[in-house]
């Protein structure tokens, strides 16, 4: 199936937004590879991959159903050389639900010599968690769901309700903080982690829904051995020993599921803001914080323009976002589910007519103050206009 990409302008915002792929079944995660293809799963069981711009199916799992499936994927950060793809998906084995970590080698499209690198992560129709991502250790994380037992959350006997930590052949790095692949517990179900410039890892974390309350879904800076509370606390409640997000949506609901710092050319007015990709909340959030993690911005994007969005991920020449519309939950459109790409609107290495005019069409009284404090604030944001501090 070859792709088609259609284009979306945002003059406000200084971007564009293309779609890269349509009509796909609940796209769940995404990874590129060194020579340009584009692999990402699809919750529905499959590995897809753009090769030339042709979409082509490379393996088909059987997997379980609800919330769970075929769920993170990535690249080994060695992948031009190994090959090595791994894949977190959801199966069910008699009258149990369980999740499981597997490597495969890929060669032209497809796979081969599996290996089983973690098995036996509970599992439910919902909570299992599901994205994998190497950390800038190298080191794979994994996030895992409480499979609807929140006490599995605070028993370090147990791997749900976690952020794990693993090499990438399986075993335990000897820096981690237990005996165990457990990096950091006390989570209900953490969909999102990326790492910022300084190596500060950063998770995003459903909240609950009914039992408990509702919403507060999290933001949270992740450190080694920390407790997040879960279920024993949410939002700003407070206990001894139990860390406490970042930033939570209170009454609001997000549903976060991918984020991602961006870092990249494609989007200079971008760099360094945190993404949360929103199910619920429909709308990409951006969040900006200060050398101590304090948010200092957020905005909600896009919000309701492209329905459910379930992960946000700094690709090699844009900020790509895939929606999930399609997972029953969704309003879809003709053309979903889709694969996203955001770049700047403008050729970052030309700045735009209109800027030469902007302070003319003031002399003449053409534009207000206002507009052009807007125009000022625009250019500052592109990166065209540079402001000491």
């Amino acid at each position: 199936m070859s792709t088609q990409t259609f284009a979306e302008f945002y003059p406000d915002l200084g971007v564009k937004i293309e779609t890269i792929a349509k009509n796909l079944s609940i796209p769940w995660s995404i990874d590129f590879a060194p020579d340009g293809r584009i692999f990402f799963s699809e919750r529905t069981g499959t590995l897809q991959v753009i090769d030339g711009g042709v979409q082509k199916q490379i393996m088909k799992f059987d997997v379980g159903n609800g919330e769970g499936g075929m769920l993170g994927i990535a690249l080994d950060p060695n992948f031009e050389s190994n090959h090595y793809i791994y894949i977190y998906y959801t199966y069910n084995e008699l009258f149990s639900t369980k999740n499981k970590l597997v490597r495969y080698v890929e060669s032209n499209n497809s796979l081969t010599n599996e290996k089983i690198i973690l098995d036996g992560i509970p599992g439910a129709s919902y909570h299992d968690g599901g994205r994998i991502k190497f950390g800038p250790d190298n080191k794979l994380y994994i996030t895992t769901g409480d499979a609807g037992n929140p006490n599995l959350s605070q028993n370090l006997d147990s791997v749900a309700g976690k952020i794990l930590r693993i090499n990438s052949d399986g075993t335990i790095p000897e820096d981690n903080p237990f005996d165990s692949a457990v990096y950091s517990y006390g989570h209900r179900n953490p969909q999102g982690i990326d790492w910022d410039e300084f190596g500060t890892l950063i998770a995003t974390e459903h909240g609950p829904s009914g039992w408990r309350g509702v919403a507060h879904d999290e933001i949270n800076r992740i450190e080694m051995s920390a407790n997040y509370g879960w279920p024993d606390v949410i939002g700003d409640e407070t206990k001894d020993g139990l860390t406490n997000p970042i930033l939570h949506s209170g009454d609001d609901t997000w549903a976060p599921s991918g984020a991602a710092f961006y870092y990249g050319d494609q989007i200079p007015h971008w760099n360094g803001k945190y993404f949360v990709a929103s199910l619920r909340g429909e709308h990409l959030l951006v969040i900006d914080f200060d050398l101590e993690y304090n948010v200092i911005f957020q905005e909600k994007l896009f919000l309701g323009e492209y329905g459910r969005l379930r992960d946000v991920v700094n690709g090699p020449d844009g900020l790509y976002v895939l929606t999930s519309n399609q997972d029953g939950r969704g309003t879809p459109t003709s053309n979903d589910d889709r694969i996203l790409r955001i770049t700047s609107l403008y050729d970052t290495e030309k700045i735009p007519d209109w800027v030469e005019n902007i302070f003319l069409w003031y002399s003449q009284e053409q534009i207000s103050e206002l507009e052009l404090l807007d125009a000022l604030k625009f250019l500052i944001h592109q990166g065209i206009l540079q402001v000491d501090s």
